[in-house]
């Protein structure tokens, strides 16, 4: 449960799994780097709903920093899934850098990256500040 109330998860059904739709955002999607991630997505069509997906290479470390950045990636996605403007494949690629990063950086960097896509509304703020703001 988030600090809101609301029961917060995070199903298979809204990840990206699948090689060949990796793949495929690659070739066709749209790419934006900014800090220690980089994103490839595609808007879909209004019917269907938004979904992620995540790649860590060997290159970020050992399996507990690739692990981490994941779990990283996905809390920011799963804090702002339902402000975003339209449906969309979001593919979060780890930088090097997101290791020495705390959750509070990489949201910063995720929020910018997709305000910087539209995929945001421009007064979305880290969810952090909004617990701190709320009485």
């Amino acid at each position: 449960m988030t600090a809101s109330g609301q029961i917060a998860s995070f199903p298979k059904s809204v990840r990206i799994q699948a090689s060949s739709d990796f793949r495929n955002h690659k070739e066709k999607g749209e790419r934006l780097a900014k800090g220690c991630l980089l994103a490839n997505w595609q808007i879909l069509p209004t019917a269907s709903f938004s979904r992620l997906g995540v790649v860590t290479s060997k290159r970020l470390g050992k399996a507990v920093i690739r692990n981490r950045a994941r779990r990283l990636m996905r809390e920011c996605f799963r804090l702002h899934r339902k402000e975003l403007l339209r449906n969309v494949d979001l593919i979060l690629i780890a930088r090097k850098s997101i290791a020495k990063h705390s959750f509070h950086d990489v949201e910063k960097d995720f929020i910018t990256l997709l305000k910087k896509c539209e995929l945001l509304p421009t007064s979305t703020i880290p969810f952090q500040a909004e617990l701190n703001e709320k009485p």
